[in-house]
């Protein structure tokens, strides 16, 4: 894999362990997948349950728009109602293959419906479809059920817009935290955090 490559999501070759630039969201668009790429990582979306516990879950990361990282789910889900509560959440990236993670905590606010609209039309049939069907009810169901629902729908409706239910939201990163792996010496940490002067930038242990 050449520099510029994509491995995982990840641009490959594009920092050194030495490399602490100033703002965090030029690094996180060296890591992330470039707009249009297609490329679309999973991630680990945790947010303040209901209960007061942590909630946590994969989805994946629709966008980063370089101040943003988008996501995408339905409104009626456990994870909407809790960001209604709390808008504010932590995105957990790992590409193992490269030993990096990113951690992005921040405050969640809804997109405009032009940005959900956009980011549904370039999601995979399969997920399109997905937006329409993906409800407790249809889950309850025996499988042979949930399949045959399935593949009436796919084939009565070869046009999609996203239902009502699509929903999008952006996360505006607070802390930002770059973890990078070595096989020859200890890992370590770029933590960031955003203050009224801008972003402040520590070292830590990995």
């Amino acid at each position: 894999m050449t520099d510029g490559g994509v491995v995982g999501g990840l641009a490959h070759g594009a920092d050194a362990d030495d490399d602490v630039p100033v703002d965090p969201l030029a690094l996180a668009a060296r890591w992330l997948p470039a707009p249009g790429s297609g490329v679309t990582p999973t991630m680990t979306l945790s947010t303040i349950g209901l209960d007061g516990y942590p909630a946590a879950r994969t989805v994946l990361m629709s966008l980063f728009d370089g101040r943003r990282v988008h996501f995408h789910t339905d409104s009626r889900s456990r994870k909407a109602a809790e960001i209604a509560a709390v808008p504010r959440a932590t995105v957990t990236l790992v590409w193992p293959e490269l030993a990096r993670q990113l951690v992005v905590t921040g405050d969640v606010e809804r997109v405009t419906d032009r940005e959900a609209r956009d980011a549904y039309t370039a999601r995979s049939r399969y997920l399109q479809v997905l937006a329409w069907l993906n409800d407790d009810d249809l889950a309850a169901v025996e499988a042979d059920h949930r399949r045959t629902r399935w593949a009436a729908f796919d084939a009565d409706c070869p046009d999609l817009d996203p239902p009502t239910t699509w929903a999008g939201y952006a996360i505006t990163p607070v802390r930002m935290v770059f973890w990078r792996g070595a096989a020859d010496a200890p890992s370590n940490r770029l933590r960031y955090d955003r203050t009224d002067a801008g972003w402040t930038v520590a070292r830590a242990a990995g």
